[in-house]
């Protein structure tokens, strides 16, 4: 396998905006539970292990309970998922691989009828966020579980 630069070291001052405005999602109207639910789905359809590996922790350290974990790749069958969740989990996928003609009409509405004029705007911001973060992982092949410690990762139990 080719050795891939550091990212982090090849340009500080990109990664470190990219940081700042991944930590303002603390601030943003969206509750952990659903930013979790996000991180996990957008990174499995993206296919970025290193994300992956890294919001499963976070969200098992946020109390997330394994079976609906497990469940996020099947979303739309399951019943552990609750409205809102359900529209928080549409809205990825959709903006995540975006369809030729956009965003329908009838997703927006049927999010709109979970999530606030805001919570739609900051969801969506949580969104390009953690695709942003999937396209460099997967570009320099970020190899999963090497942050946990630097992220207090350790703590999820799931080494």
């Amino acid at each position: 396998m080719t050795q891939r630069e550091n990212y982090m070291e090849q340009s500080p001052e990109l990664f470190n905006k990219m940081v700042e405005f991944s930590l303002a999602e603390n601030k943003s109207s969206i509750e952990k539970k659903i930013l979790d639910l996000v991180h996990i789905r957008a990174s499995q359809m993206n296919g970025c292990g290193f994300c992956l590996d890294m919001h499963m922790k976070e969200a098992k350290i946020h109390g997330e309970r394994e079976l609906r974990l497990y469940h996020i790749s099947i979303w739309r069958e399951s019943t552990l998922f609750d409205p809102r969740e359900r529209a928080a989990l549409a809205w990825t996928e959709i903006l995540t691989k975006l369809p030729e003609h956009g965003v329908p009409d009838e997703l927006y509405e049927r999010v709109r009828g979970q999530f606030t004029e805001k919570e739609i705007s900051d969801l969506t911001f949580s969104v390009m966020a953690i695709n942003a973060w999937n396209r460099i992982n997967v570009a320099f092949k970020t190899e999963p579980g090497t942050a946990d410690a630097a992220y207090g990762l350790n703590k999820a139990g799931l080494s």
